[in-house]
C-alpha cells in the first residue's frame, strides 16, 4: 500500500499495488470474483477510461477491438426534478447526476441507492435525517450532509411514512430540475422505456487515437527475485510513467529538455525508446463495461503484447478526489499483471 501526501481539508488517499495471474478467460463464462475483474467491478461509474499500447499493434486493435458495439458505449443526458424519479418507473435503473461535489447539490441514485450530498441550506429545507461528510473538524468553510435512501428496502412505498417524508422533500426544498446523467447497465430494455416519457439527449463515448508518442521507455516487469522496498520504488515510478503518459506529459517523450529548475522528472531504469499510441473513452461509463473492455482488450492484443487499460471515476468525494484503477499486462507475460488501485476519501 502506497500513502500519497495527505491533502489539507479531507483524509488521504491511498495506492493498493497488486501483482497476481490472471486465470483463464472464458468468454462464456466472464471471472466476476478475482482480481483485477472483481476491482473493476465495484467501481463506481466511470468518467474516462485509457489504453496504452505498443504502436505496433494499434492495427490490431482498430481491426478487432474498435469497431465492435464494447467500443462505442452509449449513454443518455436527461433534465428532470429528483421528484419525477421517484413517482416514477425508474426505482431499477441506474442514474447517476453530473455536477461538481462541494459546489453543487449532487445526486446519484445506483443498484437503488439513492445518495444526495446537500449543502446547509439545502438539507435543513429537506427535513432529512443524514450525517455531515468529511473528516470531523476539517470539512471546510462549507459543510456538507449526505443523505441516503435504500429505495429497494419494504418501507419504500407511497404510504410508508420514510418515503412520503422523502417524497415530500423533492416536492418543497428539492423540486429544480437537475441534468441526469442516464446508463441501463442490464442487457435489456423496459418496454415502454420510462426515459422515453422525457427529451432526453443520446450520447455515444467514441474512442480518441493519439498515435507515434516517442517515449522514453522504463523497464515494465519487475525482477523475480525483488524485495518489497524495492518492489515499492518499481511500482510508484513506473505508475508515475504511466500517468504521465495519460496526461501525454511532455517529460516521458524522447529529446525531452526541460529546465531542471521547472521539473528534474526523469524516467526511472529507463531501457531505450518506443512508440506508443493511447485510446481514450471519455463520458459516463458503467463498471460492467471497463470489465467487458478489458476482456476485449485481452481477447484483441497477442498473448506476448504489453499494454495498461487505466479508468477514473466521477468523484465520490467533496475534495474532487476520484478512484483509479490501472492494469498493466507487462511485455512477454503468462498471464501476469500489475494493477493500481487508488482510493479517495469516502
Amino acid at each position: 500500500m502506497l500513502s500519497f501526501n495527505p491533502p489539507p481539508v479531507y483524509q488521504a488517499s491511498k495506492c493498493y499495488v497488486t501483482q497476481g495471474v490472471m486465470a483463464h478467460l472464458d468468454p462464456k463464462q466472464p471471472p466476476t470474483k478475482s482480481k483485477p475483474w472483481a476491482t473493476l467491478t465495484s467501481q463506481d461509474f466511470v468518467f474516462k477510461a485509457d489504453l496504452i499500447l505498443p504502436q505496433e499493434v494499434l492495427g490490431l486493435v482498430q481491426e478487432k477491438l474498435l469497431g465492435t458495439k464494447t467500443a462505442t458505449p452509449e449513454f443518455k443526458r436527461v433534465v428532470m426534478p429528483l421528484h419525477d424519479i421517484l413517482t416514477g418507473d425508474f426505482f431499477k435503473e441506474y442514474i447517476k447526476n453530473e455536477g461538481r461535489r462541494g459546489i453543487d447539490n449532487v445526486f446519484s441514485l445506483r443498484s437503488g441507492t439513492l445518495t444526495m450530498f446537500l449543502d446547509k441550506e439545502a438539507y435543513e429545507r429537506a427535513g432529512l435525517v443524514g450525517k455531515p461528510h468529511g473528516v470531523k473538524g476539517k470539512r471546510g468553510l462549507k459543510p456538507r450532509w449526505v443523505v441516503e435512501f435504500d429505495l429497494t428496502e419494504p418501507s419504500m412505498f407511497p404510504g410508508k411514512k420514510g418515503f412520503d417524508r422523502l417524497i415530500y422533500a423533492t416536492k418543497n426544498a428539492l423540486a429544480e430540475p437537475m441534468t441526469w446523467l442516464f446508463c441501463n447497465i442490464s442487457s435489456t430494455v423496459p418496454d415502454p422505456d420510462p426515459i422515453s416519457q422525457h427529451s432526453c439527449t443520446p450520447l455515444t463515448s467514441t474512442p480518441a487515437i493519439v498515435e507515434d508518442i516517442n517515449a522514453v521507455m522504463p523497464k515494465l516487469s519487475p525482477d523475480p527475485s525483488i524485495d518489497k522496498e524495492d518492489f515499492e520504488d518499481f511500482a510508484t515510478g513506473l505508475y508515475e510513467w504511466l500517468s504521465l503518459v495519460r496526461l501525454q506529459s511532455p517529460r516521458i517523450q524522447v529529446g525531452d529538455q526541460i529546465d531542471p529548475y521547472l521539473s528534474r522528472y526523469e524516467v526511472q531504469d529507463a531501457e531505450g525508446e518506443g512508440k506508443l499510441c493511447k485510446v481514450s473513452w471519455q463520458g459516463f461509463l458503467s463498471p460492467s463495461w471497463s470489465r467487458q473492455m478489458l476482456m476485449e482488450i485481452i481477447k484483441a492484443l497477442p498473448a506476448k503484447a504489453w499494454f495498461s487499460f487505466s479508468t477514473t471515476t466521477f468523484s465520490r468525494g467533496l475534495a474532487g478526489d476520484n478512484a483509479e484503477c490501472t492494469i498493466l499486462r507487462p511485455p512477454n507475460s503468462s498471464g501476469e499483471y500489475l494493477m493500481w488501485e487508488v482510493r479517495g476519501h469516502e
